[in-house]
């Protein structure tokens, strides 16, 4: 499991126009300069995020990008969903299916149900976390964070905890 370097970068650059909103806009130079990025490569971000509905492009002088909503209703998941996508989709399997024309575990797959099951955990977090949250301390989401997820559990117990 990897964060794309497009998941990353687009990622910053949006927390960038989120900490301007609601009333500022920023620029493609202004976002490349304060991330280290290239001007072309933070216009295909913005360009994918557009596209996506997440920003707004803004003409004229006093132009450049903006948040489409606000930062409170704009969810990390629709954030990297627009730039790479799921960590894992049904359709993994018509792509990874060895020398055959299906997989030989089509009926059977272990491995597809704890990937699947990741996802949906991993989806619930990102649907549940907002970008007004990320533009906090990273002490502060260090403690959003353990406020939203589930303490592991010790080797051998259920995470439920319960006796069954």
């Amino acid at each position: 499991m990897r964060f794309s370097a497009p998941e990353e970068y687009g990622l910053r650059c949006i927390l960038q126009l989120a900490r301007e909103h609601p009333t500022g806009s920023l620029t493609i130079s202004e976002m490349a300069q304060r991330e280290s990025l290239t001007p072309a490569y933070v216009g295909k971000l913005m360009s994918i995020l557009r596209k996506a509905g997440l920003v707004e492009s803004i003409r004229g002088q006093n132009g450049g990008y903006q948040l489409a909503r606000y930062a409170s209703q704009i969810s990390l998941s629709e954030v990297i969903n627009a730039l790479g996508g799921h960590l894992y989709t049904s359709e993994f399997c018509d792509h990874h299916s060895g020398s055959g024309e299906s997989c030989v575990h089509l009926r059977g797959c272990s491995i597809r149900s704890v990937l699947s099951g990741v996802e949906r955990l991993i989806q619930g977090m990102l649907d549940r976390c907002k970008l007004s949250d990320l533009v906090q301390t990273e002490e502060a989401m260090v403690r959003w964070v353990q406020g939203h997820v589930e303490k592991p559990s010790s080797q051998g117990e259920p995470l439920s905890g319960g006796l069954g």
